[in-house]
């Protein structure tokens, strides 16, 4: 692979263009790093105080009560955003939906249950457990089969 930067202060703002003879999990992977963002971190509440919350430590975000709550070191932290607002700013770390009210971290989870009546139970490797709704179970199972949970 070659990399070519062309610095020029007529230049208004970085663009990136890559140029490839075919798709590839290689380019996937540069493209997904490139999206990743530089802070990446939420801010939370707990007894006053504001904690920063990294995504690789959370294990699933959920609302209850018009309020937003990441699950973190078996600990439920405020944050103050919008579920929908979270999901799309924890994308590109492997968030996915896991029902109406939760988004969950693929990369922590340990393993997972398909109950009868179709939702999947997973279990993560701090030892929390949550549920995906049935709308949902094909998407998760399609990402975690797709590589969303081995980084």
């Amino acid at each position: 692979m070659k990399v070519k930067i062309d610095l020029d202060e007529n230049h208004h703002e970085t663009t990136i263009t890559i140029h490839a003879k075919e798709w590839s999990k290689e380019l996937e992977l540069l493209v997904e790093k490139l999206k990743e963002q530089t802070t990446g971190k939420l801010i939370g509440t707990e007894n006053d105080k504001s904690i920063l919350l990294h995504p690789k430590e959370i294990d699933f975000i959920y609302a209850h009560d018009r309020k937003v709550f990441a699950v973190a070191n078996e600990k439920s932290i405020e944050i103050n955003m919008k579920l929908y607002e979270v999901e799309e700013l924890l994308e590109t770390y492997h968030f996915t939906r896991f029902s109406k009210s939760v988004i969950g971290n693929l990369q922590q989870i340990n393993s997972f249950e398909l109950s009868f009546n179709g939702n999947l139970c997973v279990f993560f490797r701090s030892g929390n457990k949550e549920y995906v709704s049935r709308k949902y179970v094909m998407n998760v199972k399609e990402k975690l089969i797709l590589g969303g949970g081995t980084k």
